[in-house]
């Protein structure tokens, strides 16, 4: 299966041209443990700042 992730966090370590994610996969968690309800109430654990 093909599968396009976008992101726009251009100082993530996984940002590549075109605003595609190059991570082999992503985490995506609630936030403080809660039922997420909407995107707001939740994080992205694969980024990680470029360095």
């Amino acid at each position: 299966m093909t599968q396009e992730i976008l992101c726009e966090v251009n100082n993530c370590k996984f940002w590549s041209h075109g605003n595609k994610c190059s991570a082999k996969s992503i985490y995506v968690v609630s936030k403080q443990g809660k039922t997420a309800a909407s995107s707001e109430e939740t994080d992205c654990k694969t980024f990680v700042p470029r360095g």
